[in-house]
């Protein structure tokens, strides 16, 4: 059915293209992209394409196409995702022989456009998305269809099981899936698809290196700190501000309060001030004074700093029903991890996190208060147990990286 309505789907599409411009969510310079229509050249020589949904994604595969454009140096990469914050992060990180382009949208003339304009002698779909049209479209032309990195919410592994003759259909169009836990791998035994070419290799955000950072800046910034504590609550999105402002009120410090969508800053700041807090914005080039209780870090690309000089962060999208965000990034620079309970997006992580005193479950600003102004000594034990769940279950990379080369020659 799906596969027949992506025939007529397009001015369903163009609805959502139309509502996602009006919102800000989509650049009118690259609204042509989502349609399969590119707007530059299509590079000599093999050409390898991952889809990575949004910022999360895009950034775990970037140590892996590092390493496969130094295998293989006739190789050029080409990146997809579907979010204008990703497509503006990656602007800044790619590196030469790699191209981004905005996802097309899974409809037949889309799908068509952009496989016979960019003609990928591999492509690559990485974590949760997945495209039937797409997929079918691909096997049409004898592209190898690659899977890596794949992992499935508890609820997706339900409605899997519920429709397992659906899934198995779509899921058979891949010639290989690498999994990062092994819920998912159970997932996938579970509807019938299993076999050599469906391995469980750990996550690739585990190999990723720790988030860099401007070391004079992140010098200043401490200085501008001085001996306050401080802790940071990081991916926020609306209605979690609220409850870490509320559990602030029991902190002496400073809070780092960086909300998932930057352009969320200006009612963040009112926020602070209707509850009694000093706050000041990055992207104003306000100055961190003894005096302000709250930091709002609305700017991109900055987690790593954030983290460096938080010694607990609260990771959101765990109090509201999002599905909660990577702890990989906190846990890599030494900040203890709080979250809440809504982290379905990455249940398996954190329940390895949990299991040894890595991570705390919090329910409110109650319990995040209490969290968040435990000693030092607390949060530095906390940190050095998250060290050692990262250290196991690497090598993701190095499997990812086999199998696209074995397609590759």
């Amino acid at each position: 059915m799906y596969l027949a309505l992506s025939h007529v789907t397009a001015p369903v599409f163009s609805r959502i293209q139309r509502k996602a411009l009006k919102a800000g969510k989509e650049d009118p310079a690259r609204m042509a992209e989502r349609w399969g229509v590119a707007d530059r050249p299509r590079p000599n020589g093999p050409v390898v394409w991952f889809h990575a949904a949004s910022v999360g994604e895009t950034q775990s595969i970037l140590p892996l196409v590092a390493a496969l454009l130094e295998a293989r140096q006739d190789v050029t990469v080409l990146i997809t995702s579907t979010t204008r914050t990703s497509a503006a992060l990656l602007a800044d990180t790619l590196p030469p022989r790699v191209i981004h382009q905005m996802a097309p949208y899974d409809t037949v003339k889309a799908s068509r456009a952009f496989l016979q304009y960019w003609q990928p002698d591999v492509a690559i779909w990485i974590e949760s998305e997945l495209w039937p049209r797409m997929l079918r479209e691909a096997g049409a032309r004898a592209i190898p269809r690659l899977y890596l990195n794949a992992r499935v919410s508890r609820r997706t592994a339900r409605l899997w099981a519920r429709f397992s003759g659906s899934a198995r259909t779509v899921l058979s169009n891949l010639d290989m899936i690498n999994v990062q836990e092994a819920a998912t791998f159970d997932a996938l035994s579970a509807i019938g698809v299993s076999g050599p070419n469906v391995v469980l290799t750990g996550s690739l955000k585990k190999d990723r290196p720790p988030l860099g950072c401007d070391a004079k800046e992140l010098t200043r910034l401490r200085a501008a700190i001085g001996d306050r504590p401080v802790w940071c609550a990081a991916s926020t999105h609306a209605g979690e501000e609220d409850i870490a402002l509320a559990a602030h009120q029991s902190h002496a410090g400073l809070l780092i309060l960086v909300p998932r969508h930057p352009d969320r800053a200006g009612a963040i700041a009112d926020l602070c001030l209707s509850v009694g807090f000093k706050a000041v914005r990055r992207s104003s080039g306000d100055t961190i004074r003894p005096d302000t209780r709250v930091y709002i870090a609305d700017t991109m690309g900055e987690l790593g700093l954030w983290y460096r000089l938080a010694s607990v962060s609260f990771v959101g999208g765990s109090l509201v029903h999002v599905g909660g965000h990577n702890p990989y990034e906190a846990a890599q620079l030494g900040s203890a991890i709080l979250h809440g309970p809504e982290v379905t997006n990455f249940a398996g992580i954190y329940d390895e996190l949990d299991q040894v005193g890595a991570a705390k479950t919090v329910l409110d600003a109650v319990t995040l208060g209490d969290a968040a102004t435990l000693d030092d000594a607390a949060h530095r034990d906390m940190a050095a147990a998250a060290t050692k769940v990262l250290s196991h279950g690497t090598g993701a990379t190095d499997a990812a990286l086999k199998a696209i080369l074995q397609y590759l020659d």
